[in-house]
């Protein structure tokens, strides 16, 4: 089968190849015409097609949305604890309640402090907030600290918590997610980072993240959020015990509550990282399998405006290279406070970049650097 001639003119020449199989053929048809993949469509993707077959069809389609755009915005992490109900296979930054001295866990009032910090910074627009689990960091203490946080600085975005965190926080408070997502939505939460989703099927989530919040809650609040009219990001760990079909699935689900939302406003691909932890005899997945998970989850969710490439977790270099392959966004400066990745072995031992830093990082690679706010209104074009 050959691409319609209608769509050949925007085609690079060798996906119109003699060479190139007729299955992965259909597939660069549907996506020059705007056809949605179908799950095995994506199945056939990671098992079958190069890296540069799917990073020309994913580069098509983000400049298709986002143009030559890359997203960035000024933010900082604050980690109320690294303490922790649970046990997640996965999870070199948690310590166990057990192991408590061996972590952190902060105050309200710590958190202000750490949050003054920045007062004399006037570009940054957002905190990201989220840690372990612990029960005295409940329902009352998160909703004085985003009161605390919108009184202090009224203007900075809070965008903070996990479904993990909210299903154990309002469970032990006994209200509905309903109930607990107002109260903190009334108290000053924003948005909703996306972490904490790993991967939705029933027997890989049980085997590296047993006990935790199912996939099904996972969504149900997202979607409680959303049609609150609110907006979150979406992740998926990637690269660990799931196999092609299991990322997928995980990305359709994604798919259909976006369908019915329109909530999300960027999907997040989290890769696995295995230092100090205890699936530590899993080897890591390639640059090139990267590479093409990022423009595989382009070219599948459709509706998702954003794919972020989050430096911190995979590294500068890799980030920008994946500004070639489907993604437009590298989140923010961070400002070397967040400790979930390095402690994982991430290649940013110090997680922090200036705003030259990035600009330069997104004009490496002939892209146009974008200051943006957490939804993603356009603060600065470079």
């Amino acid at each position: 089968m050959n691409i319609n001639s209608s769509t050949l003119n925007k085609v690079p020449g060798f996906l119109n190849s003699p060479l190139l199989s007729p299955d992965l053929k259909i597939i660069a048809d549907k996506i020059y015409n705007g056809t949605r993949l179908s799950f095995e469509d994506g199945t056939l993707l990671y098992k079958k097609a190069s890296l540069g077959f799917v990073g020309a069809l994913a580069n098509y389609v983000r400049e298709k949305k986002n143009g030559k755009f890359v997203y960035f915005n000024h933010n900082f992490h604050v980690e109320p604890t690294n303490v922790c109900v649970y046990s997640c296979s996965f999870c070199s930054y948690s310590r166990l309640i057990k192991q408590r001295e061996q972590g952190w866990e902060l105050s309200v009032d710590q958190i202000i402090d750490i949050i003054k910090k920045y007062d004399d910074n006037p570009n940054i627009t957002e905190v990201h907030i989220t840690g372990g689990v612990v029960p005295k960091q409940d329902l009352a203490f998160y909703t004085e600290l985003f009161k605390r946080i919108k009184q202090h600085r009224p203007g900075l975005h809070i965008k903070a918590l996990t479904p993990v965190e909210f299903h154990y926080i309002f469970k032990k408070a006994k209200v509905s997610y309903q109930e607990g997502l107002k109260i903190f939505q009334e108290a000053g939460l924003n948005s909703l980072p996306g972490g904490g989703a790993e991967i939705f099927d029933k027997d890989i989530r049980d085997q590296i993240a047993g006990g935790k919040c199912s996939a099904e809650e996972w969504l149900e609040l997202h979607e409680i959020w959303h049609k609150m009219g609110n907006h979150s990001n979406a992740t998926m760990l990637y690269g660990h015990i799931e196999t092609f079909e299991h990322r997928i699935d995980h990305m359709n689900r994604l798919r259909e509550l976006q369908d019915k939302t329109n909530g999300f406003n960027a999907f997040i691909p989290l890769k696995f990282r295995n230092k100090e932890n205890q699936m530590a005899h899993v080897p890591e997945v390639s640059v090139i399998e990267d590479l093409r998970n990022y423009a595989i989850s382009r070219l599948f969710l459709d509706n998702f405006p954003h794919i972020k490439a989050y430096w911190a977790m995979i590294g500068r270099k890799t980030a920008q290279l994946a500004l070639n392959f489907g993604a437009d966004d590298l989140d923010g400066t961070i400002d070397d406070t967040t400790k979930i990745y390095s402690m994982a072995g991430a290649e940013e031992q110090n997680p922090k970049l200036t705003t030259a830093q990035l600009v330069d990082l997104i004009k490496g690679v002939g892209k146009i650097p974008v200051e943006r706010d957490t939804l993603y209104n356009i603060v600065k074009t470079y």
